[in-house]
């Protein structure tokens, strides 16, 4: 049995002993550079490299469609992408999925509703 003083304990519990328990995310994803996953990230430099060559325009991160307005007493309904942008003169919406997070029924529902309002089929990478 190894013994550890309580700072030692503490400091393995804590995030460099500033008092903020590490938590793991949700899905198991590390967050990178202000991005929600490294493949998240990764996509992103490609979308970016992209519209510089030309091949796509108008990218715009986290772009945020109303599903459902506000009424009273309740909160409007909103869905977050990843990714927005024109190709061949052709919206896209994408998001960058997991074949876990793919599976989250909110997830599902939300990108039904984009499609049945907005008229945009998410397209998951």
């Amino acid at each position: 049995m190894v013994w550890v003083s309580d700072k030692e304990f503490q400091d393995v519990m804590n995030r460099g002993g500033r008092g903020k328990v590490a938590k793991r995310s949700k899905y198991g994803n590390k967050k990178i550079k202000g991005y929600d996953s490294k493949k998240e990230y990764e996509r992103a430099q490609v979308l970016k490299f992209m519209e510089h060559e030309g091949e796509i325009s108008d990218l715009v991160e986290q772009p945020v469609f109303e599903l459902i307005p506000k009424q009273v007493g309740e909160r409007s309904v909103k869905y977050i992408a990843d990714f927005k942008y024109t190709q061949d003169g052709e919206v896209i919406v994408e998001d960058v999925k997991s074949a876990i997070t793919k599976k989250n029924p909110d997830y599902i529902i939300k990108r039904k509703l984009m499609l049945h309002i907005h008229g945009i089929r998410v397209l998951e990478t």
